[in-house]
């Protein structure tokens, strides 16, 4: 799978995640993958159960991609996953194989104030 292809799948499936279309969003999967969340500690092995695992999320979520960088079967994806309006700070690494994700990290971090010790030294992203 060339770079373009591995690149216009993401897209596919960060916009199926925006808009809550379970079926799309999880197409990118082997049926053997493994999801990772090593903040919880929680590993999820399979597509159907990683799918039934965001099915069942009762919070109201919204996906914006700050970009997206990889080549090859190794890709990173920077965005702003939303929960009920809080905003949480989301980067996705994603291993692929035959064309389809075979393992997920995603790491997760909260919006915080700069340091005062700093602030003179800083510009505020968006």
């Amino acid at each position: 799978m060339d770079d373009r292809t591995v690149r216009l799948a993401l897209e596919r499936h960060w916009a199926a995640s925006d808009a809550s279309d379970f079926k799309t969003e999880h197409e990118i999967y082997r049926e053997d993958a493994v999801l990772d969340y090593p903040q919880s500690g929680e590993r999820i092995l399979g597509r159907r159960k990683i799918q039934e695992s965001r099915t069942v999320q009762p919070n109201k979520k919204r996906f914006s991609v700050r970009r997206m960088i990889g080549s090859g079967d190794l890709w990173v994806t920077e965005f702003i996953l939303t929960y009920d309006g809080i905003p949480s700070y989301t980067v996705s690494i994603m291993e692929f194989r035959d064309g389809q994700v075979a393992h997920e990290t995603q790491y997760f971090a909260d919006r915080f104030e700069p340091s005062p010790t700093r602030s003179h030294l800083v510009e505020h992203a968006k």
